[in-house]
């Protein structure tokens, strides 16, 4: 997912720096141009999907029957998939394996007796224990899973994480994000924004879900920077892809508002670049509590409710959380620890 890649590709960039004749190897079934917009330098790509995840509606809702009856159906051909994913690997031929977190590939590396590294503010065996407590072959489900995770050398867990109790080799470290460039002036220019507005950047995750933005009320002084295939036509409602010679991470930068969903790679980008967020409620994702919490300690949020999110009375949310005082950026400690790991474990 693309909450993966922006909490995996800094730690990547910074083993890469340190160590430029490393060799690297991809494996995902996300676009290759997203890839290469987030690592910089060379890598080959394998294509090929090695865990569920959750199955989602949109970008906030889960389809919980349906995601449960794909990790039995998984599950029950693991001998097939785990022998697949140990031929990927042969040709591979890695040195170490990084994980973020696909218990198939920690799997199959601690078969074939290459060491390994988890990294992640989550594990599935936890977040499928949190919304399917009650099935009956839960425990079955999560113990190679479980098993898969505590068989690497350690599963950092960059802050906020969710709680892991199970992980024998779980292993703390502090927030990992890239950060972009400040270009305000610049968008304020091409936009014709005056100083003193609002820009709102709006991004609900990789799961396209759109809000009725015809509805929503116009707020003066207000301009929101919209993704290119929403295709509202109002004035104070802006394609981001007018802006395209700026990243992603410089929009989030430059914006004094992301609009989005509870996630770690929007969460820690923000805070680590010192933007503010406005965030609709997630209550039934498990990782949640841990990011709210870390996000209102450490930076600056505001919560509002689904309903919210479909009138666009967004006035008040949006007066509360400026009128917030401005937070110092957090430190992204958490790539520079997770990159000295990796330079640990290929030295061993």
């Amino acid at each position: 997912g693309f909450g993966h890649l922006a909490q995996v590709a800094p730690v990547l960039n910074e083993f890469r720096r340190r160590r430029p004749e490393a060799r690297l190897t991809l494996q995902t079934v996300l676009p290759e141009p997203m890839l290469r917009g987030r690592v910089a330098g060379e890598f080959a790509v394998v294509s090929g999907a090695v865990d569920i995840g959750m199955l989602m509606v949109d970008a906030l809702e889960a389809k919980v029957a349906e995601s449960l009856a794909a990790y039995r159906v998984f599950h029950a051909d693991w001998d097939a998939r785990l022998a697949w994913q140990e031929s990927v690997l042969r040709k591979a031929a890695p040195d170490l394996v990084l994980a973020d977190v696909p218990y198939l590939s920690l799997a199959a590396a601690a078969r074939l007796e290459i060491p390994s590294l988890a990294l992640c503010s989550l594990n599935w065996a936890d977040i499928l224990a949190g919304y399917c407590a009650d099935a009956p072959d839960l425990a079955a489900l999560r113990a190679p899973m479980l098993a898969a995770y505590n068989s690497a050398a350690a599963f950092l867990q960059p802050a906020p994480s969710m709680p892991m109790p199970e992980l024998a080799n779980g292993r703390p470290i502090g927030p990992i994000a890239a950060l972009g460039r400040n270009q305000r002036p610049e968008i304020d220019r091409r936009l014709g924004l005056r100083a003193g507005e609002t820009l709102v950047l709006m991004g609900l995750g990789g799961v396209d879900m759109r809000p009725p933005l015809e509805e929503w009320p116009e707020f003066p002084g207000v301009c929101w920077l919209i993704p290119p295939n929403w295709d509202v036509a109002r004035p104070d409602m802006v394609d981001w892809a007018m802006l395209s010679d700026c990243s992603m991470l410089d929009l989030i930068r430059s914006c004094d508002v992301l609009f989005t969903k509870p996630g770690y790679g929007a969460f820690a980008e923000a805070a680590c670049n010192g933007t503010r967020v406005l965030y609709v409620e997630r209550d039934d994702w498990p990782e949640e509590p841990w990011l709210s919490r870390w996000l209102l300690e450490h930076g600056s949020g505001g919560k509002i409710g689904r309903r919210l999110l479909a009138t666009g009375e967004l006035a008040g949310p949006l007066r509360e959380l400026l009128a917030q005082p401005a937070k110092p950026p957090v430190a992204p400690d958490g790539v520079a620890e997770a990159a000295g790991w990796l330079e640990q474990l290929i030295a061993c």
